[in-house]
């Protein structure tokens, strides 16, 4: 996300990261100036009126690691920043003991140990002092969900059986622990067909008078090799075809379904009339002059027609949540390139999120 932190060390994720010399330092300088009040304000005025804000466990428990502590802090701030501005915040717990993905956004590059020994015990006493803290009724103006588990993988050392029964445990521990009866409980899906997650669902939202366990899914085209295959326009119909496939079953279903992250970002290269080539192409293929690759261009030199071709794109994935969805969270609210919506709205490339935004998906299915 934030590349310059990095600088000047070998350490690829967190965990390492907080090895190295004057982590502590320069997690202090990022976490005080990343992320503003003023920014805040900024995402209000675009439209934004919900907040995904990432945590890892360490934040509460970081015994027997090299976590360093002290982001508590600023999620506080956070809290109140958004609580001023009327906003609504999920608190998601993005990192798990041992690793439920092997990501680097799970805190730890490699090996997938959360299954393992008592980590997930322990992922769900994180989740229950979180629970007791922001559940309580002082937040609940605020901290509207609680997201159990980011991206945990159903593969390798993950049995998504088991995934999904954690899921079941640590929501009743969450909502045991919170105050604020009126808190959703969110898991991600596991990389799952919402169908996976029925049964446990249909019993879990038929102990409250509303839907208060949902379904995060991420919903990109940009890391499967398969949708390197489609130009701009086949981004924007698989996008559309999401209203029938993602995100509609679960309306059906009683299981509300948010998609919890999205980008702007496809592989395609667009050409100066709006046409587009597909993401198994590089720079060097477009052979027109002035195309221009999605990724491989800064988005402060992309063209017109590269712009509408990116908000077309996003406008598509807007209509479909709009629709069909139970709400949605931009990947993010400030990044790099295709990856920032703030960037986005400043350059005209994505809309803000007010509803006044062309409704790409009307007559494409």
């Amino acid at each position: 996300m934030v590349p310059d932190v990095f600088d000047g060390t070998n350490a690829v994720d967190q965990y390492t990261f907080d090895q190295t010399p004057q982590a502590k330092d320069k997690l202090q300088q990022h976490w005080s100036t990343y992320f503003t009040e003023a920014d805040i304000k900024t995402l209000k005025s675009y439209g934004v009126n919900a907040l995904r804000i990432p945590c890892g466990f360490w934040t509460w428990d970081n015994a027997d690691t090299p976590y360093i502590q002290g982001a508590e802090q600023y999620l506080d701030k956070a809290l109140e920043w958004a609580r001023d501005a009327d906003m609504l915040v999920w608190i998601d717990l993005h990192g798990h003991p041992g690793s439920q993905n092997g990501f680097d956004n799970s805190g730890r590059e490699g090996d997938v140990d959360w299954q393992q020994g008592n980590n997930m015990d322990r992922s769900i006493s994180v989740l229950t002092t979180i629970a007791t803290k922001y559940g309580a009724e002082k937040y609940a103006d605020v901290v509207a969900g609680i997201e159990l588990v980011n991206e945990p993988i159903n593969y390798g050392n993950n049995d998504v059986s088991k995934t999904i029964s954690w899921a079941v445990q640590a929501y009743n521990a969450v909502r045991g622990a919170a105050a604020n009866k009126d808190l959703q409980i969110i898991t991600h899906d596991s990389f799952e067909p919402a169908s996976s997650w029925f049964g446990d669902s249909k019993q879990l939202n038929a102990q409250s008078n509303f839907y208060g366990f949902a379904l995060d899914t991420h919903l990109y085209q940009v890391f499967v090799a398969t949708d390197s295959y489609l130009d701009q326009d086949g981004h924007i119909s698989k996008a559309c075809d999401w209203q029938t496939t993602a995100l509609l079953p679960s309306q059906q279903a009683g299981l509300p379904i948010y998609a919890g992250e999205w980008t702007a970002t496809t592989n395609a290269c667009i050409n100066p009339d709006g046409s587009s080539i597909n993401g198994t192409s590089t720079q060097n293929d477009c052979k027109v002059p002035g195309c221009q690759c999605i990724v491989d261009t800064p988005t402060s030199q992309w063209s017109n027609s590269t712009k509408s071709a990116v908000r077309k794109f996003v406008e598509a994935q807007l209509s479909a949540f709009e629709a069909a969805g139970s709400g949605y969270f931009v990947w993010s609210a400030k990044g790099q390139g295709t990856w920032s919506f703030m960037q986005g709205v400043e350059e005209g490339w994505f809309p803000k999120l007010d509803g006044d935004f062309q409704h790409a998906c009307d007559g494409v299915h």
